[in-house]
């Protein structure tokens, strides 16, 4: 009897870890047929902030009158250089108070990215131009003015309509800058570019060019303003690093008229 209890205990201790895993498995909860298993909320993705739009490619709402008091506001100073080497141009920005919906700063800052991009009047190596603040020395003006103030800074018979240079005042009117060309087939960004570019180019020393050839870039000494010519609009003196321009020559393209005070 001995034997018999020792080898009883025996096969109890062996059945019963056995028994003991399958009720375990036999309590396991079940997922029903069609459905899936309760899940905790997955975390939730994170997502990238809206990147802010570059200050050269920000189109503001700008509201002015036709005619402005020609009193102004001047932008400060850059905090660098644009341009690595070469002759240095310090030039100042100028905003009419009249004009609202774009503050010195943000003039300041379209025009001088549009000045120091590679593709701008310094990739030559023989220019380095930098925007100076209120009463540091300079050597031209950049105004953005009204059409009627434009007329009086350019002095060329006013058509209160294109933008202009006259001796060392560099002229952007405020009614292209807020509201571009028609059919001028860019964005208003691109179109501000090259008209920065075109028109600090004359204080450099540029006159004006003819398109190359239908369905090339236009010169940026072209007067895209006033009509492309077969041409595709373009804001850079410089392309692939080189210097890219076309024949001297104008197109006889009259204004379209004066323009009212209207916002873009």
């Amino acid at each position: 009897m001995g034997r018999s209890r020792w080898a009883l205990a025996a096969l109890v201790l062996l059945v019963l870890p056995g028994l003991a895993l399958i009720g375990f498995a036999w309590y396991q909860p079940r997922t029903p047929v069609g459905r899936s298993a309760a899940a905790a909320p997955a975390p939730p993705v994170p997502t990238r902030p809206t990147p802010k739009p570059d200050r050269a490619v920000r189109v503001e709402k700008i509201t002015y009158p036709a005619s402005g008091n020609g009193d102004w506001l001047t932008a400060p100073e850059a905090t660098r250089t644009g341009g690595k080497s070469g002759k240095l141009l310090r030039y100042r920005i100028r905003v009419e108070k009249d004009i609202k919906g774009i503050t010195p700063t943000a003039f300041a800052g379209a025009v001088t990215a549009a000045l120091d991009d590679p593709r701008g009047w310094t990739a030559g190596g023989t220019l380095r131009l930098r925007r100076v603040g209120p009463g540091q020395p300079y050597d031209f003006t950049i105004y953005l003015a009204t059409p009627t103030t434009r007329d009086k800074l350019c002095q060329d018979g006013g058509d209160g309509y294109t933008s202009c240079r006259n001796g060392d005042d560099v002229v952007v009117n405020v009614a292209r800058w807020a509201k571009g060309v028609p059919d001028y087939g860019a964005a208003l960004p691109v179109y501000r570019q090259y008209l920065v570019n075109h028109e600090v180019g004359h204080r450099l020393g540029q006159g004006h060019e003819l398109c190359p050839e239908e369905g090339e870039p236009a010169p940026v000494m072209q007067q895209q303003t006033l009509g492309l010519h077969g041409c595709e609009p373009n804001p850079w003196p410089y392309r692939d690093g080189q210097r890219y321009a076309g024949a001297t020559g104008a197109y006889d393209d009259a204004p379209p008229g004066r323009e009212g005070g209207r916002g873009a």
